[in-house]
């Protein structure tokens, strides 16, 4: 496929953003139409440099930037790849929830509901839809290696984008969700925007997570999106930290 180079700026001409970052939105736009897949090689810097005639330094610099995003993996000896939900070190980097212990493993998933309705119209501004568009809203537990309850997690999730979507397939899947989401329906998680508040458990989500009314709970709101800061899901979760605590790595 023929992909035309930057345009090279004139000398009167303010430079708007630096090269890198011009092959840096060329390979984003490669992701996006899926010409390099989930779990795929991407070209070697040498042969991007010559397809978009520019120094193998300045590709270089470009796949740094996606590879700090989580968009491309390097492979020492290998190459460069493009990062999957499926991949061990990507699989659970949007939950920040810790064990005190600091022991992490996979949480026990406990599906209450899964189900097409109508978008109230909260959800259909956040994902961007039209007013009563249809949705997909899931409901789960996830619940510590000890089998106590931990999160509880209401899932909403536009419905065109995840035809065929339903309760059984959520529970024969037994990886990440979000690799489910990607390997089965094309869509890829990149990256999120989390609203953070310290709230009291009603009566039905203490009872869920085994906890008094009233306890205190972690509200966590996520917004993911996809390729072009496209939502794709809208994630409430409530989080018990009596034996958890939120981390995050500031920079």
């Amino acid at each position: 496929m023929s992909v035309p180079a930057p345009k090279p700026l004139a000398a009167s001409e303010p430079a708007f953003s630096p090269l890198y970052q011009q092959i840096k939105a060329l390979m984003m736009s490669s992701l996006q139409r899926a010409e390099w897949g989930p779990g795929e090689g991407i070209p070697s810097e040498i042969e991007l440099a010559a397809r978009f005639k520019v120094s193998q330094g300045t590709v270089r610099k470009a796949i740094d930037e996606l590879a700090a995003e989580n968009l491309l993996v390097r492979r020492q000896g290998k190459g460069t790849f493009v990062a999957t939900h499926a991949e061990e070190r990507v699989q659970f980097r949007f939950l920040r929830l810790m064990p005190d212990d600091g022991k992490v493993t996979p949480m026990a998933r406990r599906l209450i509901d899964c189900k097409r309705q109508r978008a109230p119209a909260e959800i259909a501004r956040a994902l961007h839809l039209r007013a009563s568009e249809p949705v997909i809203r899931v409901r789960r537990v996830l619940s510590s290696s000890k089998g106590v309850p931990v999160v509880l997690d209401d899932i909403w999730l536009p419905a065109h984008l995840f035809k065929g979507l339903t309760a059984q397939r959520l529970a024969e899947h037994r990886g990440p969700m979000y690799s489910m989401f990607e390997a089965e329906f094309g869509v890829r998680m990149i990256r999120a925007e989390e609203k953070i508040r310290a709230v009291a458990a009603d009566v039905a989500s203490a009872a869920l997570l085994s906890v008094g009314a009233g306890a205190p709970l972690l509200s966590v709101e996520r917004l993911s999106l996809t390729y072009g800061d496209k939502p794709v899901e809208l994630r409430r979760g409530l989080y018990t930290t009596a034996s958890h605590y939120y981390r995050n790595d500031l920079s």
